[in-house]
């Protein structure tokens, strides 16, 4: 009996690492795993063949990125957020304070970051000289038809929390009925105009009737519920017009790098082994 359930379990312990370990498919000799698919199929609940698709997608950006020989360091993150912060009123480390406060693993974030910039790299390869420049015209023409984007209410209708225990202010973010002992809470009318860059991004990336992230105000952590968002008014073009310039340039990006990965496949050694 001992051995029968010996037996049975290496018999066991040999299928599960097939599944850990079995091949695909391979991709210009770049194995893809039967593990591989499982894991992209559970982590973002799709069909098998989705699946595989991404792992494809991704080999294929992987070998182009060592064929490029393309990197991205620290100095590369700092400068992108440093761009991105600029284009929000904030300096850098303003703009990293509240990235912090925002996301609760900013390692996470700053990989994330990482991805997109080694995605920017390779495009600016590829598509060097086989890309249309947006012009003014082409600027102002999406301005007119996307004014709802370019939209920012002047008041705000919100409920401040406050409290000097973080715990105890994100157990009332999780359940704002109840009250607690440590934790206040007022309603309050906010001119955009008159605050700082920091709390106007938060209030602009916060919908209605969900919390802003905490941040800090004094010896109190604070957070706003927002209620309403009021008087909206449509930003000036001139104040736009380059934040316009990177959606337009990067939807064209987007457009070539689909077509350019579409006519990659077709030319790459895909074999599918199971």
């Amino acid at each position: 009996m001992r051995k029968i359930i010996l037996a049975l379990f290496m018999a066991a312990s040999v299928s599960f690492a097939e599944l850990i370990n079995g091949i695909a498919l391979t991709v210009n000799d770049e194995p893809i795993t039967l593990y591989d698919v499982e894991k992209v199929k559970v982590q973002f609940n799709i069909p098998r063949e989705e699946a595989i698709a991404q792992l494809i997608d991704k080999a294929l950006f992987t070998q182009l990125i060592k064929e490029h020989n393309i990197t991205v360091d620290l100095f590369d993150v700092n400068n992108y957020l440093e761009k991105l912060a600029a284009s929000n009123g904030m300096d850098l480390y303003q703009f990293k304070s509240v990235i912090k406060q925002k996301y609760k693993d900013y390692d996470a974030y700053e990989e994330q970051t990482k991805q997109l910039i080694l995605k920017q790299k390779l495009t600016e390869k590829l598509v060097r000289g086989n890309l249309k420049i947006a012009t003014e015209e082409d600027l102002k023409i999406y301005y007119e038809n996307n004014a709802n984007m370019f939209k920012m209410a002047t008041n705000v209708k919100a409920v401040q929390y406050s409290s000097k225990n973080r715990k105890s202010l994100e157990s009332a973010m999780q359940n704002p009925m109840i009250k607690l002992p440590d934790v206040n809470s007022s309603p309050i009318d906010l001119d955009q105009r008159n605050l700082n860059p920091q709390l106007r991004y938060m209030i602009n990336e916060t919908n209605n009737n969900q919390f802003t992230p905490i941040f800090t105000a004094g010896d109190q952590y604070v957070t706003l519920m927002i209620l309403q968002k009021q008087n909206e008014q449509t930003i000036a073009f001139e104040n736009v017009r380059d934040r316009i310039f990177n959606i337009i340039m990067q939807d064209r990006e987007q457009k070539f790098l689909k077509d350019y990965f579409e006519k990659l496949k077709l030319s790459a050694d895909i074999r599918i082994v199971r």
